[in-house]
């Protein structure tokens, strides 16, 4: 049993670096097993498809992701500085990849979300309730700051969907032009969206 468990992690494993900086549509089962180290027999015993190899590779992904999200948004501190903390720690995520391995590898629910919404539809449904399940976090966070009187955006629900965006967006530009600088601009861009209070009177804005 713990053969057959780890083989299974090891695929996953592969998957999710070889996707992260490659994609996709590129990879082929053989190519992710030699990465795994595992005989390509192993991957139909645990996968019926790549596709579904794909979406668990989604799913562990995001259940990561997501534990770091939750403990930021839902951590101690004023709702800004909660929402300022997963932007910082967006940034450090990126510039760690780049350090690693030469490149930004930009976030992998953007890059499939481009590379695959119009061929996978099981692949592109995932990606939108990854997305959804986002905007409830961040939306949370939004709607305490409104209750604080310390931004003035109104729809707190457009609001959300409108700072996730953003993130999204300049992570792609970061790793469109390899370049981490290009994330310099989040929080700015951020408090802008939301209406923030002048600096001065806005707890965690430099």
């Amino acid at each position: 049993m713990g053969r057959t468990s780890n083989a299974r992690e090891k695929i996953l494993g592969a998957a999710r670096s070889l996707m992260a900086q490659r994609g996709y549509s590129a990879l082929g089962t053989a190519e992710i097993c030699k990465a795994a180290g595992v005989p390509k027999g192993s991957f139909y015993y645990f996968f019926e498809s790549k596709e579904a190899l794909g979406l668990a590779v989604l799913d562990e992904h995001w259940a990561m992701q997501r534990k770091d999200w939750e403990r930021v948004l839902t951590g101690d501190g004023a709702p800004l500085d909660r929402l300022r903390l997963l932007f910082e720690e967006t940034e450090a995520g990126q510039r760690a990849g780049q350090e690693s391995c030469g490149t930004v590898l930009g976030c992998m629910f953007g890059n499939l979300s481009l590379e695959l919404s119009n061929h996978t539809e099981v692949i592109r449904g995932r990606l939108q309730e990854i997305f959804d399940a986002q905007v409830d976090m961040v939306q949370e966070v939004v709607a305490q700051a409104r209750q604080r009187a310390e931004i003035t955006a109104e729809d707190t629900r457009d609001a959300a969907r409108a700072v996730v965006a953003q993130l999204e967006g300049q992570v792609l530009f970061a790793k469109l032009y390899n370049d981490s600088t290009r994330l310099n601009v989040m929080w700015r861009n951020c408090l802008a969206i939301l209406g923030a209070k002048a600096s001065g009177e806005t707890a965690g804005v430099a």
